[in-house]
């Protein structure tokens, strides 16, 4: 199994604020939608929150310390449990947030990184990797549009 994390992030780590995006992107929604389609997503709760209901065409597993069930979602109480559910997929996809996120980085072996080419004020920030650790595998930029109001790009690293 390929354990994957998916995000996009600012200049300065920053991914949301407030549980909630800090920038609207149609391309990177777009992205995130052609990768992760068919797929397991694994989430924290407070992601789910955000979100709001699961993601279509994904099997969509929520980790949370609460002893709750979610309609449409597999609940489990940690990572390794989410991770236990999948050992027979091809990829699985990391969604979010940050505290998931800081655990998966050790486990996982891709990560398709949106970069937006901007600082935003946010509460909430991607870990820092390790530039040894990381190669990359991929990359296209793009350039501000009638939709995407700013610089971007797509970046899918690889573990060394």
């Amino acid at each position: 199994m390929i354990t994957s994390i998916i995000v996009a992030i600012a200049k300065n780590n920053a991914i949301g604020k407030d549980n909630k995006l800090l920038w609207y992107l149609p391309n990177d929604l777009k992205h995130f939608k052609e990768v992760t389609t068919g797929h397991t997503v694994i989430m924290g709760r407070k992601t789910y929150d955000s979100v709001g209901k699961p993601l279509p065409n994904r099997r969509n597993i929520v980790i949370t310390r609460q002893a709750i069930s979610i309609e449409g979602c597999e609940v489990v109480n940690s990572l390794d449990a989410a991770l236990a559910l999948c050992a027979n997929e091809a990829e699985v996809f990391i969604v979010g947030g940050a505290e998931i996120y800081r655990q998966a980085i050790p486990l996982t072996d891709r990560i398709y990184l949106t970069v937006i080419d901007q600082d935003f004020d946010g509460d909430t920030f991607f870990p820092e990797l390790n530039s040894i650790e990381w190669k990359v595998k991929d990359r296209e930029n793009f350039e501000p549009d009638e939709k995407n109001k700013f610089r971007y790009s797509f970046i899918t690293l690889e573990r060394r």
